[in-house]
């Protein structure tokens, strides 16, 4: 079960929702992605915020283009970020790469939350995945703890595939198949 993401034509035309717009990074991006990295909020459940001094002093000019990651816009200001990542099953912390190929991911600064702009985002990624890969399947990874992660990933449809204990907590794994 092993997609090739990184075959699709990369970037795609900006992805327009209601509200946001995914497109890939550009220089004007930076700030934000800088404030998504170091805050303490977003850095949670993810391990905890990066140093700040180490963005500023590390990351290029334009933020790292790659094959899955968009960012997301809201009014021409960037508010986060999805990333579709081919999952590696030799990883060492791999748990069930039979399920998918690919995972979805997510973050967003903490002055977007609790408006609904994650949901919509993540919507419009997959959405836009099932156009390039039709019927095949994505996986989700959040710690159990993460409540607000949990119920996006409800609301996007994945189910509980897997528990397991990892970083010094509870993940949840769930999966994403599209309906046709």
């Amino acid at each position: 079960m092993k997609s090739e993401l990184e075959s699709v034509a990369w970037p795609p035309d900006p992805i327009k929702t209601e509200r946001l717009v995914l497109r890939e990074p550009e220089a004007r991006d930076r700030t934000a992605i800088i404030e998504l990295l170091a805050s303490p909020e977003v850095g949670t459940y993810i391990g905890g915020a990066q140093s700040r001094d180490d963005l500023e002093r590390t990351m290029p000019e334009v933020p790292r283009r790659r094959t899955g990651l968009f960012v997301v816009a809201l009014d021409g200001a960037t508010i986060g970020t999805v990333t579709l990542d081919q999952r590696d099953p030799n990883h060492p912390d791999q748990v069930r790469p039979d399920l998918a190929a690919v995972e979805l991911g997510y973050l967003f600064l903490p002055s977007s939350w609790g408006h609904g702009y994650a949901t919509e985002a993540c919507t419009a990624a997959l959405t836009w995945f099932t156009t390039t890969h039709p019927g095949e399947p994505v996986a989700l990874t959040t710690q159990s703890a993460n409540h607000a992660s949990m119920r996006l990933a409800t609301k996007l449809g994945f189910t509980e595939t897997h528990r397991y204990n990892a970083w010094d907590a509870e993940q949840w794994l769930g999966l994403w198949t599209p309906t046709n």
